[in-house]
C-alpha cells in the first residue's frame, strides 16, 4: 500500500499531498522516504500543478517524525552520516512550487524536515509541536537548524531542549511564526487549499521565482550549519540501545504552552 497519497485539481492547479500511514501517527518509514522523493520529482515537471498542500492522514498528527522501527546502518566515522530525512523535503528534491503546510495533531522530531522546506504553515486548533530528541539521548541538530530559520532563537531553543517535557500549543506557534493561521476546528486543510488557490492563479513563474528567493536568503546559512550536523549528531547521540531504553521507559506527562 501506498505511504503517501497525491489529489490534483487541474481546475485550481492545487495538489494535495497527503501522509498517509495514519495508525503509526504519519512516521515516516523508508518506503515514506522513497514515496515522498517521487512525488515531489513528478510534481516538478507536472505543469498543470502550480501549487501543493501537505497534509497528513487522520486526526492525531500532521507527522511524528521517522518511525522508531526504521533501522538505518551507520558509518563508524564521526565524519559521515546517513540521514534518510534529508532527502524527504521539497526543496531537497528541486521543487520551486510553493507549498503549503496544513498541521492538525502532533507535529514532532522529523515532522520539522517537512514543515522546515514548506513554504508557509497553517494549523488546526489540535496541532501541537515538539521535539523528542534530548529526551532520548539524541542531538537535534537538522531539526533545530530548519527551524532556527523560522522561529526565534529563544523560542527553538526551549522547545527543543526541553524534549518531551512541553508541547507548543496552535496558538503559541502562531505568536512565534512557526504557523500562520490557526483555523477554526477541523478548518486547517481546507484553509491551506484556499491559499494554495490563491498563489496557483497567479503567473507560474513568478511565483516560483519568489519561492527560490526566499529560500536563497535562508540557504546559505543552513548549508553551513548542516555541515556540522553529522559531527554533532556522532558525538552527541547515546548508544542507539541506550535511546530506546529512554524511548520504552517514557512517561506521557507534559506541559502545553
Amino acid at each position: 500500500m501506498s505511504t503517501v497519497r497525491v489529489g490534483t485539481d487541474k481546475d485550481s492547479g492545487v495538489a494535495v499531498v497527503t501522509l498517509d500511514r495514519p495508525e503509526r501517527l504519519n512516521a515516516i518509514d523508508l518506503e515514506m522516504v522513497g514515496e515522498l522523493r517521487a512525488v515531489w520529482r513528478e510534481l516538478r515537471i507536472d505543469d498543470a500543478v502550480r501549487a501543493v498542500v501537505l497534509t497528513g492522514a487522520g486526526e492525531r498528527a500532521f507527522c511524528t517524525g521517522i518511525d522508531r522501527d526504521v533501522v538505518v546502518p551507520q558509518p563508524s566515522s564521526p565524519y559521515m552520516q546517513d540521514d534518510p530525512l534529508l532527502a524527504i523535503g521539497p526543496k531537497a528534491n528541486d521543487l520551486w512550487k510553493p507549498v503549503v503546510a496544513a498541521v492538525r495533531g502532533m507535529a514532532c522530531g522529523g515532522a520539522f524536515y517537512l514543515l522546515g522546506e514548506s513554504d508557509f504553515v497553517v494549523a488546526d486548533p489540535s496541532a501541537v509541536f515538539f521535539d523528542p530528541h534530548t529526551s532520548y539521548g539524541m542531538v537535534s541538530a537538522y531539526e533545530s537548524m530548519l527551524m532556527a530559520a523560522r522561529m526565534p532563537y529563544g523560542e527553538v531553543a526551549r522547545m527543543m531542549l526541553m524534549g518531551t517535557a512541553e508541547r507548543i500549543c496552535a496558538r503559541r506557534a502562531l505568536e512565534t511564526g512557526l504557523v500562520g493561521e490557526v483555523t477554526e476546528e477541523g478548518g486547517a486543510l481546507a484553509a491551506a487549499v484556499r491559499c494554495a488557490t490563491v498563489i496557483a492563479g497567479y503567473p507560474a513563474q513568478g511565483v516560483q521565482g519568489t519561492v527560490r528567493a526566499l529560500w536563497a536568503a535562508r540557504e546559505a546559512a543552513l548549508a553551513q550549519a548542516f555541515a556540522q550536523a553529522p559531527h554533532l549528531i556522532a558525538l552527541g547521540n547515546l548508544p542507539p540501545a541506550r535511546q530506546a531504553e529512554l524511548f520504552a521507559g517514557r512517561r506521557g506527562e507534559f506541559r502545553v504552552r
